[in-house]
C-alpha cells in the first residue's frame, strides 16, 4: 500500500470517529435524555477544555520521547474504551467528566495526524502544500459517511451512535501502529534551557509578532467554528415546533442537511494549493472570515421551507469558511516551524483554535444567548443570534486586514518541504 493511501485511510477514520456523534449528540441529549440546555453547553465545552492543554502536551511527547504514530494509536484505543462506556452513563454531571476524558484522548489526535502525515510526505520528497489537501479531503468524506450512517440507521437520537464511534476508534487505534514511522526530532542536548528541556520551544513562535497575531486570529476563528458546531443542528431541530416546517426534510434529517457543509469542504480543500500559492495566507484567511459572515448571515434569513436554499447555500459557504482557515492555517504553521517542533507547533495551533477559541466561543455565546436572545417561554431569537455572529465575523475580518502583516512568498510555501530533517 502506498504512503498516500495509508494516510488516506488514517484521515478517513480519524474524522469518521468524530462525525459519528459530534453533530447528533444534541438530538440524543435533548430528545432521548431530556437534559437541560445549560448542561449541554458544559458537555460541548469539553472539546475546548481538552484542547487547552492536550494537543500541546501530546506534541511535546511526540517531539521528544515517543513516535507520533504510536502515541496517536494509544490515544485512539483509549478513546474507543471511553466512547463504549458513554451509553452507560445516566447522569449529565457524570457524563461531563466522561466526555472530557474522551476529548482528552481525541483532540490531540487531530494535530498528531497532521504531524504524521507531514512527516511521511516529506520523507517521500513531495510538496506538502500540494499533496496534503487531496489526502485531508478524505477526512471530510469520513465525517460525511459517519453522519449519513448515523442518520440513515435512524440512531441520531440513540446511544448507538457512540458504539459506532467506538468501533471506528478501535480499528483506527490498531491500524495506527502500521503507519509510517514519525520518530521524535528533538534531541537531548546537555546544558540547554528549561524551555527546551520541557519541549516548549513551539511557544517561541509567539515571540514573532506576525505569528502571534496569526495565532490570536486563529483563536477568533476557532470561536466562530464553535458557534456553528454548537448551534447549527439545534437551530434546525427548533423548527420542529413550527407546524409549517415540522414535516420538512431539513427537520426530519437535519444531520443530512448539515452534512452539505462537509461535502462542500471536500471541494474547497482541493482548491487550497491554488489559493495559497496564488494569494498567500493573509488573503486566504480574509476569504475565510468573509465566508463566516455569509455562513451566519444566510442562517439568519433561512428556513426549512421557502428559505431552504439559504440554509443550503450557508452550508456550501461553510466549506470555504472552515478549510481556508483550518487547513491553510496548519500548512502555514508548518512552513514557519522548525521540523524539530512540528508536532508541538501543530498542537499550539490546535490550542488556539479548538482550545482557547472554542472555550471562549461556547461560554461567551451562551451568556449572550441566554441574556438577550432567549424569550420567556424558552424559545430563541435565531435571527438575532445569527446576525450577531455575522457581525462578529465581519469585525474580526476588518481587524485582521489591518493588524496581520505578511508578505506572500510563493517560493516559501512551495519549498517548505525541501528542508532537511536532521536525524530523521
Amino acid at each position: 500500500m502506498s504512503t498516500k493511501l495509508r494516510l488516506v485511510v488514517m484521515i478517513f477514520l480519524q474524522f469518521f470517529v468524530w462525525g459519528s456523534w459530534l453533530i447528533t449528540i444534541g438530538a440524543y441529549w435533548f430528545q432521548t435524555r431530556h437534559w437541560s440546555g445549560a448542561e449541554f453547553g458544559a458537555i460541548f465545552s469539553t472539546m475546548g477544555i481538552a484542547s487547552l492543554f492536550m494537543p500541546s502536551v501530546a506534541g511535546i511527547i511526540a517531539d521528544k520521547w515517543i513516535n507520533a504514530e504510536r502515541l496517536y494509536g494509544l490515544f485512539h484505543l483509549a478513546g474507543a474504551v471511553v466512547l463504549f462506556c458513554i451509553p452507560m452513563v445516566d447522569s449529565p454531571g457524570l457524563l461531563f467528566w466522561v466526555m472530557l476524558l474522551n476529548m482528552i484522548f481525541y483532540m490531540p489526535t487531530i494535530s498528531l495526524s497532521i504531524a504524521v502525515a507531514y512527516s511521511a510526505l516529506k520523507k517521500e520528497g513531495v510538496d506538502v502544500v500540494a499533496a496534503y489537501p487531496p489526502i485531508r479531503v478524505w477526512g471530510t468524506i469520513g465525517f460525511i459517511v459517519a453522519m449519513w450512517t448515523v442518520s440513515l440507521l435512524r440512531i441520531e437520537t440513540s446511544a448507538s451512535q457512540f458504539y459506532v464511534a467506538s468501533a471506528a476508534a478501535l480499528v483506527l487505534g490498531l491500524y495506527s501502529f502500521s503507519l509510517p514511522r514519525c520518530p521524535p526530532m528533538a534531541k537531548s542536548v546537555p546544558g540547554k534551557s528549561l524551555v527546551e528541556a520541557l519541549g516548549l520551544r513551539s511557544f517561541a513562535l509567539l515571540r514573532d509578532r506576525k505569528m502571534a497575531v496569526f495565532f490570536v486570529f486563529a483563536m477568533f476563528l476557532g470561536a466562530a467554528l464553535q458557534l456553528t458546531n454548537a448551534y447549527g443542528d439545534t437551530f434546525l431541530h427548533d423548527f420542529a415546533t413550527v407546524d409549517a416546517y415540522k414535516d420538512t426534510l431539513a427537520v426530519k434529517y437535519p444531520a443530512i442537511i448539515m452534512s452539505i457543509s462537509q461535502i462542500s469542504e471536500t471541494l474547497f480543500i482541493l482548491t487550497i494549493p491554488f489559493f495559497l500559492g496564488r494569494f498567500g495566507i493573509k488573503k486566504v484567511m480574509v476569504m475565510s472570515m468573509l465566508a463566516w459572515v455569509l455562513r451566519f448571515g444566510l442562517f439568519a434569513y433561512g428556513d426549512p421551507g421557502p428559505g431552504l436554499w439559504m440554509i443550503v447555500l450557508s452550508c456550501i459557504v461553510y466549506g470555504m469558511a472552515f478549510d481556508f482557515f483550518n487547513i491553510s492555517g496548519s500548512l502555514f504553521v508548518e512552513t514557519q516551524s522548525d521540523p524539530a517542533i512540528r508536532a508541538s507547533a501543530q498542537g499550539l495551533f490546535m490550542l488556539m483554535t479548538n482550545g482557547v477559541g472554542a472555550v471562549l466561543g461556547s461560554s461567551i455565546s451562551g451568556v449572550l444567548i441566554d441574556r438577550w436572545f432567549t424569550h420567556a417561554d424558552g424559545s430563541k431569537d435565531w435571527h438575532g443570534i445569527w446576525i450577531t455572529f455575522a457581525a462578529y465575523a465581519l469585525v474580526v475580518a476588518a481587524l485582521f486586514v489591518v493588524l496581520f502583516k505578511h508578505r506572500h512568498d510563493p517560493a516559501a510555501m512551495r519549498g517548505a518541504h525541501m528542508r532537511e530533517e536532521i536525524g530523521a
